[in-house]
């Protein structure tokens, strides 16, 4: 077979299939293979491949031989024993020269094994988390290579193609270098945790506005969007005001309830993928303390033992007191979770550092949250602030006593303690803005 193609993606499923379009999209050949031939020709049949500069490979030798050396091949398939059943079919199959990347959400204590294991061969292995989802892949992600640094800025011409633009004239690509060995896996396990943190401040914030404040869906939705016009704005708030007042899509249910709400159909037991408990016991052993991201993970692991939840609220419904209103301004909240928000990215940033050091990364801890500005699901406005912060302290030791946070931490503090206050005494559950608040008060004090 002629080698014709400029990158190859291995794994068809939603995230491969759509980086390959990117790719592609960019100007680029790119090669196809997924271990199932069937599914390969379902991408060729998808909308995005009419007429696409793919080249569909059945066979895995097939598909190596149409890439041109150097290979640049990318691995988007389930992390774990998945990975490694692929990095073990095609590696015999490389050259030198070749790089091989994972691109999955890689523990990053695989993605050192499988660094190792490449020590000595033909090809340079490299660890790549990516953020976005479905629609980043496609159009533009966050992207967090490490490994050997030949290795990346040789594979950076495309990556700097496919990755989200930001700033003033968009030619700022969101991606950079994030350290040697894990490096790459390390950040993007960071950069979920903070998700996790984030999705719960806000979840909460919203339940005290629901609940506590009885403001109906509508309301609630018309406050997230009024509060993305401001200092919160970011993708998850930006979403929340998107789905908050979202019509139920079930037929039957709208039959019955025209004014049903999707919210109200959503069932209250959240899973989770991992990450955020890696992130969790990253930390443990880095010796930092990310109560805000521990909340989270823990409030998930509460979430999904619903039937326990309905039995203990049942045992103790006539036992405990709770207020069903709470004396709140939508105000107070916003400037709540934005101190939450600060400490909880004040306590990813923490664990950075701290894993830079111990394990020799080396990453430019001013370059991360600049690659997180745009593509990735935790993009926010302030992060332009953050990534000034570290360009002008790089041994920034915490965000909290940046330039940049100290006066929003002093203007915003008596807002997240009145929050969590009256949360408390009204028992509405609130453990990540609580442990935000902890957080800040027990490192000022």
């Amino acid at each position: 077979m002629t080698a014709t193609a400029d990158a190859g993606v291995i794994g068809m499923a939603v995230m491969g299939r759509n980086l390959a379009k990117n790719i592609e999209s960019r100007g680029n050949t790119v090669a196809l293979y997924n271990r199932t031939w069937a599914v390969t020709e379902e991408v060729m049949k998808w909308e995005h491949a009419q007429g696409a500069r793919f080249v569909p490979c059945k066979e895995l030798k097939d598909f190596v031989a149409a890439i041109k050396r150097p290979r640049r091949i990318i691995i988007m398939v389930q992390a774990g024993k998945g990975t490694d059943a692929v990095i073990e079919q095609v590696a015999p199959l490389l050259e030198q020269g070749d790089i091989l990347v994972d691109g999955g959400n890689a523990h990053w204590a695989d993605t050192d094994r499988r660094g190792a294991a490449a020590k000595g061969k033909q090809y340079f292995f490299v660890g790549m988390g990516v953020s976005g989802g479905e629609e980043g892949a496609r159009l533009g992600p966050s992207i967090m290579p490490g490994g050997d640094r030949d290795a990346v800025d040789k594979l950076m011409p495309i990556l700097k193609q496919i990755a989200a633009k930001v700033g003033a004239r968009k030619d700022e690509a969101c991606v950079t270098w994030c350290g040697e060995g894990s490096g790459g896996h390390f950040v993007k396990m960071v950069h979920n945790g903070i998700e996790y943190a984030d999705m719960q401040m806000i979840a909460e914030c919203y339940d005290l506005m629901n609940r506590g404040l009885q403001m109906d869906h509508a309301a609630c939705a018309a406050t997230f969007r009024e509060w993305n016009k401001g200092e919160l704005a970011s993708f998850l708030i930006e979403l929340t005001g998107k789905i908050a007042d979202r019509k139920d899509g079930d037929e039957k249910t709208l039959a019955k309830n025209p004014d049903a709400f999707l919210l109200d159909a959503i069932r209250d037991a959240a899973g989770q993928k991992g990450t955020g408990k890696w992130t969790t016991v990253a930390a443990l052993e880095a010796g930092v303390a990310i109560p805000s991201i521990t909340a989270a993970v823990d409030a998930r692991l509460l979430s999904s033992i619903k039937p326990e939840r309905e039995e203990a609220f049942k045992a103790f419904k006539k036992l405990i007191k709770r207020k069903k209103r709470v004396k709140l301004s939508t105000d107070e909240l916003a400037q709540a979770l934005y101190a939450a928000k600060i400490a909880a990215y004040t306590q990813g940033m923490k664990l950075l550092s701290a894993a830079s050091e111990q394990r020799g990364y080396k990453t430019d801890l001013g370059s991360i949250p600049a690659i997180w500005r745009g593509g990735c699901i935790i993009r926010a406005v302030f992060l332009d602030r953050i990534t000034t912060a570290f360009q002008k302290q790089p041994n920034l030791p915490s965000l909290l006593v940046a330039d940049e946070f100290q006066q929003d931490i002093a203007r915003t503090l008596p807002a997240l303690r009145k929050v969590v206050a009256t949360a408390a005494l009204a028992g509405f559950p609130v453990p990540a803005l609580a442990a935000s608040l902890s957080y800040i008060e027990s490192y000022t004090t």
